[in-house]
């Protein structure tokens, strides 16, 4: 039950107007941040310098404000600040965060323990007893001149059974006359006040509202150097009679730090606050903006998504900017705040202001890592000109907006084919630029198989987009902004240059404190997600994850993973013990009207990781053909032979990829065969899907090729034999309408329907490879030559519409 408040009590009364005052003096500063980034527009220097100055103003209210409130909870609230804790250990927590910055002054700072084992332990609350102690030894700190002496001592009282804790310094000491005032709040010693010593005052009144909650006494005198003293006494309590602090209520005791404000980041800290409210929690995050959703940025660019703070948005409109994290979960942010060093020894964090310069040590019980990725940067001339970007963050997605807007953006490059260069481009081209994508590799999209990769090349170029692949980037041309840039294959003029040449994890700080890292480079964390220091977790893009179906670690950074690994983390900070199972490398990506989906291994990576599989590819419209919307899937199945699971999936094309592909998901997860698939008992109705959903059509193909029912051809293999002028019959079932649209060189016709009369045309000792649209005619005409005796029969997987290579003529 809580104190009841009486308003004569100048104490509680100061308390509740610095509670009414703290949400919008951080509100105001939040604000003042945002100006000082220039999101309202350009500042002058004396602007910025203003703007600086205001905001150290509010940080200091801030926390005069917060040590108001702790010192009334202390006095009126005893009882929140019990436990039981050791004093040595304690002492040596804090004094470890001082000792830098005495070594920079030339301050010994000493410490001394004379008692024995089990002699320490008083009722206090530990977090609150080492603030005490950093307040004591921080004010000797303040007032020690250079080359000066503190020292800090424990030792017992064996008559008395009591500790005594002294602080001694050999500054100006504190007058007589003055010694029961300054522990009083606001008072400042007359020697402080002579030395503008900057303070509010409350420091030491801290400790005594601490001091007195843990039934000990504390007093002034004069240290053996000539400066003050403070002498603090403890009864001590005995080993036999402490509680475990895990008796106490977390909420009292939990200090959580979260480094990185994107994705994971506020997701631990939401969670966090949802499960324990009076959870002290702080996100660190360097950038300026937090919790936006990056994978929207090319929606930015393009114009659909009108203002940033969109991006920043709840589905119910609120923008998740500080002041919301700050007024609606009680979530403290520092942004444009860099993570500089973690101390694991001490359990602090060294943090460095970008506003205002100043580098503060902060405590944590548990530290989260949300550090994300970073660009992999290729090493070429030129990276600096002007009109590079990354589109790794805000910042870069407003300067190729603003260029796209001015009309200073004609040609465009993207150097490689990863996901974020594709994913942008329709965004540039539907501003009316030329863009030409760059990669070194045979393929862009690395996640799927070079037959899907090459539709999408393909519908990229049927869009006016120009994909040169297996030709390397040799560097950036330009004076002051780029020019153009200098290729393998030529030189292409480019007003704006996107690098899209992949990420790898952001784990440098964590590598620096000696937590142990992944082959992939990112932070390795257990099936809890906590990291080889126990007290520290990881969670999003920075962390190797565990590949579901290898066993192995992979790093496939996502926001949807971020945000499920933000979850567990949360859970488990607070005292739980949820698993993360792991990842199968589910991305979907949209480009124009092109759905591009994938999930689980590619027929390339399944074979490097020693499967015998088979491949299944299946064209098909993703409802039924007469229904309103029909659009075409092209599917791709991966198969382990041996066991009959499903390895992985891939689709594209303007129909329901997606919804495929998560279903595949769902079965690869769940170990399924693609006989289990076969028969799932899945929604049907013409508008939705085929009466033969796509993906159970495709795993029946599948069940045909392993029961030896069906012999097929893949794309890349017959492309090899037309090229080598192989001596063979490609039969086209199709009708004759049909072969003059399209078809491949050398081709006979033979319409299915009459297939069975004229099977005596064809040549028995040659290979015969069926084909038609799709496939399907071509494996009934498959049957049909089988049972006429033909051994050599081929079907062409995919068919025509899954054909990736430019002999197709028509």
């Amino acid at each position: 039950m809580g104190t009841r408040f009486d308003p004569t009590d100048p104490m509680q009364y100061a308390a509740v107007i610095a509670h009414q005052l703290k949400t919008p003096v951080s509100a105001v500063a939040s604000l003042l941040k945002v100006l000082l980034g220039e999101f309202a527009g350009p500042l002058t220097p004396k602007q910025k310098e203003l703007l600086e100055k205001a905001i150290l103003r509010c940080d200091e209210s801030i926390q005069t404000a917060q040590q108001l409130l702790s010192i009334a909870r202390a006095i009126h609230n005893p009882d929140s600040l019990r436990g039981n804790t050791s004093l040595v250990k304690a002492v040596e927590q804090a004094a470890g965060r001082y000792h830098d910055l005495a070594r920079s002054h030339h301050i010994h700072l000493n410490l001394h323990n004379n008692t024995m084992s089990g002699q320490d332990w008083v009722k206090s609350h530990e977090p609150a007893l080492i603030e005490a102690i950093e307040a004591l030894i921080n004010n000797a700190l303040k007032y020690t001149p250079d080359h000066g002496h503190i020292d800090v001592v424990v030792e017992y009282t064996e008559s008395s059974e009591r500790i005594r804790l002294r602080v001694g310094d050999s500054g100006p000491g504190i007058a007589e006359s003055e010694r029961d005032l300054v522990l009083m709040p606001f008072f400042r010693s007359q020697s402080s006040s002579n030395a503008a010593r900057t303070g509010s005052g409350l420091g030491l009144a801290f400790v005594k509202a601490v001091i007195d909650a843990a039934g000990g006494t504390i007093e002034v005198d004069r240290s053996r150097y000539g400066g003050a003293e403070f002498i603090i006494q403890f009864p001590v309590i005995k080993p036999s009679h402490i509680q475990k602090s895990g008796d106490m209520p977390m909420a009292q005791r939990l200090k959580v730090i979260i480094v990185g404000g994107v994705a994971a980041g506020p997701k631990v800290a939401a969670k966090i606050i949802r499960l324990i409210p009076e959870a002290d929690v702080t996100i660190i995050e360097k950038g300026k903006l937090l919790s936006y959703a990056g994978c929207g940025l090319p929606y930015y660019i393009s114009g659909e998504v009108k203002n940033q703070y969109e991006l920043m948005s709840s589905s119910a409109g609120i923008v998740r900017d500080p002041v919301f994290f700050q007024k609606v979960k009680n979530v403290h942010i520092m942004n444009q705040t860099e993570a500089l060093e973690i101390d694991r020894a001490h359990k602090r964090i060294l943090v460095r202001d970008y506003v205002s310069k100043k580098e503060t040590w902060l405590d944590y019980d548990k530290l989260v890592l949300a550090t994300g990725a970073r660009p992999v940067m290729p090493d070429i001339e030129g990276l600096r000109l002007r009109n590079v970007f990354t589109l790794w963050g805000v910042a870069d997605a407003e300067g190729i907006k603003t260029e796209l807007e001015r009309g200073r953006a004609h040609d465009v490059v993207i150097l490689g084919g990863g996901l974020v260069g594709i994913e942008v481009t329709e965004a540039l081209a539907r501003k009316g630029c030329r863009v030409s994508i760059v990669e070194k590799r045979s393929q862009i999209l690395r996640i799927l198989d070079d037959q899907i990769a090459r539709l999408v090349e393909n519908y990229l170029e049927a869009h006016g987009v120009k994909v040169l692949t297996q030709t390397e980037t040799k560097r950036l041309i330009g004076g002051d902004q780029v020019e153009a840039v200098a290729t393998s294959r030529g030189i292409l003029p480019a007003d704006m240059v996107i690098l899209s040449t992949g990420v790898r994890p952001n784990s440098e700080l964590a590598r620096q404190a000696g937590l142990e890292l992944g082959k992939t480079g990112g932070i390795k964390v257990d099936a809890q997600l906590r990291t080889s220091d126990p007290d520290i977790f990881a969670a999003g893009d920075c962390v190797e994850s565990i590949h579901l179906i290898s066993g192995q670690g992979c790093h496939i950074p996502l926001g949807s993973t971020a945000n499920k690994q933000g979850r567990v983390v949360a859970v488990n900070v607070c005292g739980g013990d949820k698993a993360y199972r792991g990842v199968i490398g589910s991305i979907g990506c949209k480009v124009f009207d092109y759905e591009i989906a994938r999930t689980g291994f590619t027929e390339r990576e399944a074979r490097e990781r020693g499967y015998d599989t088979i491949t299944v590819l299946n064209p098909a419209p993703d409802r039924e053909h007469f229904a309103p919307g029909a659009a075409t899937i092209k599917l791709k199945l991966v198969v382990d032979k041996a066991s009959r699971r499903l390895l992985g999936a891939q689709a594209v094309g303007p129909g329901s990829a997606v919804a495929r592909v998560n279903l595949a998901a769902l079965a690869i997860t769940n170990h399924m065969t693609v006989d289990d698939m076969s028969n799932l008992d899945l929604c049907y109705a013409p508008s939705f899907s085929p009466v033969m959903d796509n993906l159970i059509t495709a795993t029946n193909i599948a069940c045909n090729k392993l029961d030896g029912y069906l012999k097929g051809i893949g794309a890349a293999e017959l492309y090899d034999l037309i090229r080598s002028g192989a001596d063979m019959i490609l039969l086209d079932v199709r009708t004759a309408m049909e072969v003059e649209h399209n078809h491949l060189p050398y081709v006979r016709n033979i319409p299915l329907g009459v297939l069975r009369e004229r099977a005596n045309e064809l040549d028995g000792n040659k290979l015969i490879v069926t084909l038609c649209n799709s496939g399907l005619r071509a494996y009934e005409a498959s049957l049909i030559l089988d049972a006429a005796g033909f051994d050599q029969v081929r079907v062409l997987e995919g068919g025509l519409e899954m054909w990736p290579y430019d002999t197709l003529i028509g």
